[in-house]
């Protein structure tokens, strides 16, 4: 079957339908938010952050809210917040760091959407987050072994999500993005064939 071609006010190549929200997981670092923002551009559906929804509903930065309430508060409202964006139409949503670890939040995900993991090496990570004051996990005597610690711990984790997609320096947004979308391609049970 030939396709006409695409008139002057049509794009040339019209977004895919997203069936089931894509939820992307990962280390700090790994490009959630950046890749979430363009991939969603792409697939002409909303970006969500879970991070973004937690900080403007107790009107608090993360890690204010680690530091007042504790992490297992945090850990329960991040739950509540991921479990309400989910129950919306299908989106792409960037999770914090830690957000894949719990059991609850992972089947979740696989019942209601695909999480994708966007696996970055601990180099990349570091070269991304070392000059930044906002990850409170990082808040350490020595930071790097810090992240190396929390990314030999989660990776085993990470490695369960429904899709792996692999990031690297040399990679800009939208080569991530357009990974991801090819990832998402193999799945048409989350997103329809082209």
């Amino acid at each position: 079957m030939q396709r006409r071609a695409p008139r002057d006010h049509e794009p040339a190549n019209p977004p895919r339908h997203l069936m089931r929200s894509v939820v992307l997981v990962g280390m700090m670092g790994s490009g959630k938010t950046a890749v979430g923002r363009a991939l969603a551009q792409r697939l002409a559906v909303p970006f969500l952050d879970s991070d973004a929804e937690i900080e403007e509903a107790a009107k608090a930065t993360i890690a204010e809210i680690f530091a007042r309430d504790g992490e297992p508060f945090f850990r329960a409202r991040e739950a509540e917040v991921i479990a309400r964006l989910l129950s919306g139409p299908p989106s792409v949503l960037s999770t914090g760091g830690g957000a894949f670890l719990a059991e609850r939040n992972r089947e979740l995900i696989a019942r209601l959407g695909v999480s994708v993991w966007l696996d970055a090496d601990l180099d990349l990570l570091w070269e991304r987050v070392r000059h930044k004051g906002t990850r409170p996990l990082l808040q350490t005597a020595n930071p790097r072994q810090t992240l190396a610690e929390i990314f030999a711990a989660r990776t085993p984790i990470y490695a369960q999500a429904g899709l792996r997609v692999e990031t690297r320096a040399g990679y800009s947004i939208e080569d991530t993005a357009t990974r991801v979308i090819d990832a998402l391609a193999t799945r048409p049970d989350i997103l329809e064939p082209a």
